[in-house]
């Protein structure tokens, strides 16, 4: 997962704006039902003994990854990945890494394209202690390697953050944040990416200052969502983004109020577009179907004084399942409606938010992956997904 690096807040010419449908309020407060759990086990990776950190996972054409990194008594730490051919026994994947500060990255995003892994992975480091980010592409071996870059490409004097990394019929896509605005960083094969910022409609410009959260592929192309934080205000609007390439951009503004609402995490679910994010004190979702976004259900709540965030966002088998920190502690929701209605899935136990913590879904079929970080030590889980409406409870036996 992507980092929590507060810098500051970043926006966008409208071109297109969304029917102004009424917002649904947050729903989900039926009790939380239980799945049965079951818990998996990831193998140490090899070197000096360290406690192992868990940030982003994703299943990739009959394979699941996990990535993360391993950090000593010390503070130092270094990458590692793991993988399953079944999702149930897990090995550790080979990685190779290329700079200084590869040697020690923290791999927090992962994407698949074709049945290959690519991730992007940070080391807070350097006289000014920015992250150094780095890129890492699938050998043929299937293990990881770190992609050589110039340091401008993700550093430099305009770097804000470079947040999450999709796969797509396009080639491969990064989205972040310059201090231009929003901006993207675009490959064909996850070799070399190349950094697209200040472009018209994906940049701030004088009606707002943009924020780009999250990235899909879609038939033609790429959607990223995010927000603007228009001139004069103090809270943001959702807004999305499309593009055949990655380079040039088309902005859609989304329906919304004088509450504070962006658009944090995104995925495709059938024929539609799904996008998570914040709704005021709460979470909320928007659709869209052809051309036309419209909000969705609302769930949850936030922490006040806190700071609340979507921490992933999957579909399988019609189902929607989203992680989410409320500032305080984090939970696992999910939806069989595209949005439309959500239920509270408890977790095999509590997760807190903060720094070093987090919790990463991934679902295929039927089944829901958990990977959760509490801090402490990292856990795995595997679990039936809801069926017919309903989430299996503990003391209903798998199918």
């Amino acid at each position: 997962m992507a980092p929590r690096w507060i810098f500051a807040v970043l926006g966008v010419l409208t071109v297109a704006t969304a029917a102004c449908d009424p917002v649904p309020p947050p729903g989900g407060d039926e009790a939380p039902v239980l799945p049965a759990w079951h818990p998996l086990t990831l193998p140490t990776p090899p070197g000096p003994p360290g406690r192992m950190l868990l940030r982003d996972a994703t299943a990739c054409a009959g394979r699941w990854y996990a990535i993360g990194g391993v950090a000593d008594a010390d503070g130092g730490t270094r990458p590692a990945a793991w993988t399953s051919l079944d999702g149930a026994t897990w090995s550790v994947v080979p990685i190779a890494a290329e700079s200084f500060y590869g040697r020690q990255n923290v791999l927090y995003a992962a994407g698949c394209r074709d049945g290959e892994l690519a991730a992007v992975g940070a080391k807070t480091g350097g006289a000014h202690g920015n992250p150094r980010v780095s890129t890492w592409r699938q050998r043929a071996d299937g293990g990881l390697v770190e992609v050589s870059a110039s340091f401008e490409t993700y550093g430099g004097p305009k770097a804000v953050n470079v947040s999450r990394l999709a796969g797509g019929p396009a080639g491969w896509l990064v989205v972040g944040n310059r201090s231009s605005g929003a901006a993207a960083w675009v490959s064909p094969d996850a070799a070399d990416f190349a950094l697209v910022e200040g472009v018209p409609e994906l940049a701030s410009d004088g009606r707002g200052i943009s924020w780009a959260f999250d990235a899909v592929g879609v038939p033609g192309g790429w959607l990223a969502v995010g927000g603007v934080l228009p001139a004069g205000r103090i809270d943001r609007d959702p807004v999305a983004w499309s593009s055949a390439d990655g380079r040039s951009w088309r902005r859609t503004s989304l329906s919304g109020t004088d509450r504070y609402e962006e658009l944090q995490r995104v995925a495709l679910i059938d024929d539609a577009v799904v996008a998570v994010g914040l709704r005021g004190t709460a979470f909320g979702a928007w659709r869209r179907d052809g051309d036309r976004w419209v909000a969705v259900g609302g769930f949850g709540g936030t922490a006040p004084s806190k700071v609340p965030s979507v921490d992933g966002l999957v579909a399988a088998d019609g189902r929607l399942v989203a992680a989410i920190s409320d500032g305080a502690s984090r939970s696992v929701w999910t939806s069989a409606d595209r949005g439309g209605s959500w239920q509270r899935m408890e977790l095999p136990g509590p997760v807190p938010a903060g720094a070093d913590r987090d919790v990463a879904v991934v679902a295929v079929g039927r089944r829901l992956w958990i990977f959760a970080d509490d801090g402490v030590r990292p856990t795995v889980w595997s679990a039936e997904m809801p069926v017919d409406g309903r989430v299996q409870r503990r003391d209903e036996r798998p199918r």
